[in-house]
């Protein structure tokens, strides 16, 4: 059986963008759980801009908030890369609108950090050749 995370024997190369380490080392180990590639971590959009062009991961767990500086911004400037990752937007809060804030910004979706855990990433995140 095939992990969430693998396609055709390659695991999806996955950049995690958070402020909080606490919250990048449990994104990690679930990542990693699920077949998943963590090619890096950072926490600020600058970080992120820079890996994200580097190492073009597949996708990218991108926090809603990062101190002072919006995720929101970092995924409209993520999805403008060529090649673009996928980029998912969590949060710890949704104040009502968060999905479709995300998708506004060109994020395949928006998840509760609390719910990440149960959450099917595959519905966001590429699987199979060309998975972008």
């Amino acid at each position: 059986m095939r992990s969430a995370g693998s396609s055709a024997g390659a695991p999806i190369r996955v950049l995690i963008v958070d402020d909080h380490p606490g919250f990048r080392q449990a994104a990690r180990a679930l990542l990693a759980a699920r077949g998943f590639a963590v090619v890096a971590e950072t926490d600020c959009a600058v970080g992120a801009l820079h890996v994200a062009a580097r190492l073009e991961p597949d996708a990218v767990l991108l926090d809603v908030r990062l101190g002072e500086e919006s995720g929101h911004e970092v995924a409209r400037a993520l999805t403008r890369l060529r090649p673009a990752p996928a980029v998912l937007l969590v949060s710890v809060c949704d104040p009502g609108d968060g999905e479709a804030r995300a998708l506004a910004c060109g994020a395949r979706g928006f998840v509760l950090k609390g719910r990440l855990a149960a959450t099917d990433l595959a519905r966001f995140w590429p699987r199979g050749p060309g998975r972008r």
